[in-house]
Order: structure tokens, then C-alpha cells, then sequence
């Protein structure tokens, strides 16, 4: 299954956007599909997943409250993003995996990303 992100940009502090990601093929519900975030010279980061059959969510901490992930169908999910933030500038990222975890590199299946710039 191939994944790809989209739906980034350009915006103010305190603005939101919304993030899609598309899956190529179905995801199966025993899947975790997580969202991620990188900048240069830094990790990726974890930002949030969701288990795919059962819709249970968890948020890393800093965006708990104002990120929501979401699923729309067999193979597409979503990431609103409200209050943003000039930290939450990166490109993020969503993969696929087995696990229910917050560790990014335990993520083994990965989309191209999208561009999230958040201007102060």
C-alpha cells in the first residue's frame, strides 16, 4: 500500500489546516496509521495515530487538544490542525504500521510528506 500526504501550506499562528493522507490499497483494521513530523537536523517525531478498526486515537503532548486524527472509508485519514504554532512547522508524514506505538522509526511503511510552515 502506498500512502501519500497532502493538504499542507502556508499559514498563520493560530490558523488550522487539515492534512489527508490516501492509501493506495485497503487498510486493514488491525493496522495502526500514524501521523509524523519532521524537521531538518532533527528525529521525526511523533504527532498521532489511530488504530484503524476500532478508531482509538492517542496525541503526542504537544498537540494534544488541538490536533484531531481521523478516518474517512477504508484508506484515508486525516489530521486537523487548529492553534497552530510556529514549533508545528515540518513536513509531516503518514505511515502505516503493526504496533500501538510513539516511536516513528517502528513505523515500516511511509508516504511522501507534506509541507506545514506556520508563520509567527
Amino acid at each position: 500500500v502506498q500512502l501519500q500526504a497532502s493538504g499542507g501550506g502556508l499559514v498563520q499562528a493560530g490558523g488550522s489546516l487539515t492534512l489527508s493522507c490516501a492509501a493506495s490499497g485497503r487498510i486493514y483494521s488491525s493496522a495502526v496509521m500514524a501521523w509524523l513530523r519532521q524537521v531538518p537536523t532533527k528525529e521525526r517525531e511523533f504527532v498521532a495515530l489511530i488504530r484503524w478498526g476500532v478508531g482509538r486515537t492517542a496525541y503526542a503532548e504537544n498537540v494534544k487538544g488541538r490536533f484531531t486524527v481521523s478516518k474517512d472509508g477504508p484508506d484515508t485519514m486525516y489530521l486537523q490542525m487548529n492553534n497552530l504554532k510556529p514549533e508545528d512547522t515540518a513536513v509531516y508524514f503518514c505511515a502505516r504500521g503493526t504496533q500501538w506505538t510513539f516511536v516513528a522509526n517502528e513505523y515500516t511503511n511511509w508516504g511522501r510528506g507534506t509541507q506545514v510552515t506556520v508563520s509567527s
